[in-house]
């Protein structure tokens, strides 16, 4: 298994089409997809001609796949995916940064641990200049790991839903970090 990123306690590792029984329980969990298609479910079909396509995806800028699973290090269980994506496939300048995690390992600094790594190896290594990150403005706990991350409010938007879901009234948030701010820290 190739190891893209790992930290104290996760290995960050790319997505393979074995995978796919794991993406389609995180995937069906209402919980983790509230404030993402409404808790909706996803069908198997979906999963192997959508979601697992995007997972694999090679972004030549930085020579690295957009998204990672997650592993607990010490079990080796599946914990659910990180984004680091650049948004362009031709300029790593710039990245969108997400996770997704099963319910499991939710309150316990998974996500803020992984999205921080992210974001140093990003400037440290791939060219980064800023990263962003988006979600709904009444997804509290996103927020605060987009914040515990480094991260700054930027600005409110609102997005185009093809399916207003509850929360989607109050609009999107978009958070940032820039190579500038990063580099203040270190």
């Amino acid at each position: 298994m190739h190891v893209f990123l790992e930290t104290e306690r996760l290995v960050l590792r790319p997505f393979t089409e074995a995978d796919a029984d794991q993406l389609l329980a995180l995937d069906n969990d209402p919980e983790v997809m509230r404030f993402i298609n409404g808790g909706a479910p996803t069908s198997r079909q979906t999963v192997e001609a959508k979601v697992l396509p995007r997972l694999l995806h090679d972004h030549p800028c930085t020579g690295t796949r957009g998204f990672w699973a997650a592993e607990e290090k010490a079990t080796g269980t599946f914990l659910g995916w990180f984004e680091f994506r650049p948004l362009d496939d031709h300029d790593p300048a710039v990245v969108e940064l997400g996770y997704r995690l099963n319910q499991a390992s939710w309150g316990k600094g998974y996500a803020t641990e992984g999205s921080r790594a992210l974001i140093d190896k990003g400037f440290a290594e791939l060219g980064v200049e800023r990263v962003t990150a988006n979600t709904m403005a009444v997804n509290s706990r996103s927020r605060r790991v987009m914040e515990k991350s480094g991260l700054t409010f930027l600005r409110n938007f609102t997005a185009d839903w093809p399916d207003a879901i509850p929360g989607s009234e109050h609009g999107e948030v978009e958070y940032e970090l820039t190579r500038a701010q990063w580099q203040q820290r270190h």
